[in-house]
C-alpha cells in the first residue's frame, strides 16, 4: 500500500512572510508554532469565514477574493498594501483581523448597495474575532433567536425589500439601491418612511394570504426590537456590520421567501 507520514501534532512548524522592498525582500513576519496549533488557527479561519450561500457558490472563499470583495472596483491596489500580510498575522497568531478591513467591506456595502457572499463572510469574520463571548457571536446562518438591535434591523430591511419586489415584478430598483446605507447608519431617519412604504406594497399584492404571511413575519422581527426605540438614531460601525450580516442572512434563508406553511407544503 501507498506509504503516508502521519507527523507528530508538537512537531514544530514554521511560515516565513516576505514583503518586496525596492530591489529587495523584507520579512513581514516569522511564526512558529506547532503543527496541532497550526492547524487549530487555520480551523479558526475556516469556521469565522463561513456563512450561509447560494449553491453555486463555493464553501472555501480564498483570501485573495476576500480582499477583493472589500476593494473600490474589486482591486487590490485600492486597499491598504499591507491588509493582506495583517491579515493573515491575525490567521496565525489569533489575534483580531486588522480594523481596515472591516471598515473596507462595510465601506464597499455602503457605496454598491450590495451586500455579497465575500462581503458578508468578510464582515461576520471580523466581528466574531472581536466578541468577548460566545453570546456575541454570529451564527453560519440565519439567527431568529438573535436580539441584536442592528442584526434584527437588517432583517427587516430584507423582509421589506422582498415585499416591495413581491409587489413590483420586474422591478429594475429596490429599497436597498436607495435606502440601504442610510438604513444601517440612521435607522430613525428610514425605517418609518419604509414602514409607509411598506403598507402601500402588501396592499398592491394579490394574494391575500402571502401578504398576511410577509405581515407576520416583520411582525415576529419587530417584536424582538426595544419598544421604547425600536429604531436608533445612529448605528456605530461595528453595529453597521451586524445590519449587513442579518441582512444578508434573512435575504439567504427561505423564509423571506415563503412561509413555514408553504415551506412545510413544497417540502
Amino acid at each position: 500500500g501507498q506509504y503516508t507520514h502521519h507527523p507528530d501534532a508538537t512537531q514544530r512548524f514554521f511560515v516565513l512572510g516576505l514583503a518586496p522592498n525596492a530591489a529587495r525582500l523584507s520579512v513581514r513576519f516569522w511564526h512558529v508554532d506547532t503543527i496541532a496549533g497550526m492547524a487549530g488557527r487555520f480551523a479558526r479561519w475556516f469556521e469565522d469565514i463561513a456563512i450561509a450561500h447560494g449553491p453555486k457558490e463555493s464553501d472555501l472563499l480564498s483570501l485573495l477574493r476576500l480582499q477583493r470583495a472589500c476593494a473600490l472596483q474589486g482591486k487590490l491596489d485600492n486597499l491598504p498594501p499591507s491588509l493582506g500580510g495583517d491579515i493573515m498575522r491575525s490567521i496565525l497568531t489569533g489575534a483580531v483581523y486588522p480594523q481596515t478591513w472591516l471598515q473596507a467591506a462595510i465601506r464597499r456595502c455602503r457605496a454598491e448597495q450590495e451586500i455579497n457572499y465575500p462581503r458578508a463572510a468578510a464582515i461576520k469574520a471580523c466581528l466574531n474575532r472581536m466578541a468577548t463571548d460566545e453570546k456575541e457571536k454570529l451564527t453560519v446562518s440565519l439567527d431568529p433567536e438573535n436580539t441584536n438591535v442592528a442584526y434584527r434591523l437588517g432583517r427587516l430591511f430584507a423582509v421589506l425589500e422582498r415585499i416591495q419586489e413581491e409587489a413590483n415584478p420586474g422591478l429594475n430598483a429596490t429599497i436597498r439601491d436607495r435606502y440601504f446605507g442610510a438604513a444601517s447608519s440612521n435607522p430613525l431617519a428610514v425605517f418609518p418612511t419604509l414602514n409607509r412604504l411598506k403598507n402601500h406594497h402588501l396592499g398592491k399584492l394579490d394574494n391575500r394570504g402571502r401578504a398576511q404571511n410577509l405581515e407576520k413575519l416583520v411582525g415576529a422581527i419587530i417584536d424582538g426590537l426595544p419598544a421604547d426605540l425600536p429604531f436608533p438614531p445612529n448605528l456605530p460601525l461595528v453595529e453597521q456590520g451586524r445590519f449587513a450580516v442579518g441582512y444578508y442572512h434573512q435575504r439567504q434563508h427561505a423564509s423571506t421567501y415563503r412561509s413555514n406553511s408553504e415551506q412545510e407544503t413544497t417540502a
